[in-house]
């Protein structure tokens, strides 16, 4: 196969200044990718520019390529890649309920427009067999804006995977858990790594790449300063300079933990 995604001297404008410097990145289909940096290192754009929210600046050399393809209609793109952000579903609208959600993701819609977008029983039982694999069935009828951080977050994950996508694509998703469900976050990553389901996490939290990813890349200013290994990458002197604060870490049982 092609790789998931090629960059080649991408440079992204946020507000007219430079949020990511001629990026020069390749993901093969199927691998499992960290990208690590503090808040502002362009991470979030990286994201942007995968999904097609933000279009790379044209420049001799340049190009951005998604399995082999530099041009994409977004809506068939997304059928290809399962998107965690968020906030998202933070703005469906009222009465949609988490298999309205987990539905919305064959459209690429905040919710099920029963009016506009036909949904067939196959869709439904994907939808529900998605549900089931986040140990989320029982939520099929609640209201999105009832759910709590960590259930919204496990019907975010069967939306992205209701479609069967090539890869996930996590921007921060320990954002606003608690530490139950956080763990119960991983848990879902490391089964669906170990099940061949590729996957981009972005973040900044260490304790998020799950012991399935061994490559990390290290994101600073718009641009990538490390790429390599996770036993690489992770240590102490590397991210004291990339976070300016020293650092110091540990490991268990897969995980690295950085204060």
């Amino acid at each position: 196969m092609p790789p998931l995604l090629h960059f080649q001297r991408v440079t992204v404008l946020r507000g007219g200044r430079p949020a990511l410097r001629e990026i020069d990145l390749r993901i093969e289909a199927g691998e499992h990718v960290a990208l690590l940096g503090p808040n502002g290192s362009g991470k979030s754009s990286l994201i942007k520019a995968i999904t097609r929210e933000l279009y790379p600046l044209r420049q001799p050399g340049s190009s951005l390529s998604i399995l082999g393809r530099e041009l994409w209609d977004v809506f068939e793109l997304r059928g290809q890649l399962g998107i965690v952000i968020p906030d998202l579903l933070a703005h469906a609208p009222d009465g949609v309920t988490a298999l309205d959600a987990v539905l919305s993701g064959f459209f690429s819609s905040d919710g099920v427009w029963w009016d506009r977008q036909a949904v067939t029983p196959a869709m439904r039982h994907r939808a529900q067999a998605a549900l089931t694999g986040m140990n989320a069935l029982t939520l099929a009828d609640r209201l999105v804006h009832e759910l709590s951080s960590g259930e919204l977050r496990r019907i975010q994950l069967a939306r992205a995977l209701v479609h069967e996508p090539l890869a996930l694509v996590l921007d921060e998703p320990s954002t606003h858990l608690d530490l139950s469900a956080q763990a119960e976050l991983r848990s879902h990553l490391r089964a669906l790594a170990q099940a061949s389901t590729g996957i981009i996490l972005v973040t900044h939290h260490l304790a998020d790449i799950i012991p399935e990813i061994e490559r990390v890349i290290l994101l600073g200013a718009g641009r990538i300063v490390g790429d390599g290994p996770k036993a690489t990458m992770l240590e102490p002197a590397r991210l004291a300079s990339l976070f300016g604060v020293p650092v110091e870490i540990s490991r268990r049982d897969g995980y690295y933990h950085g204060w």
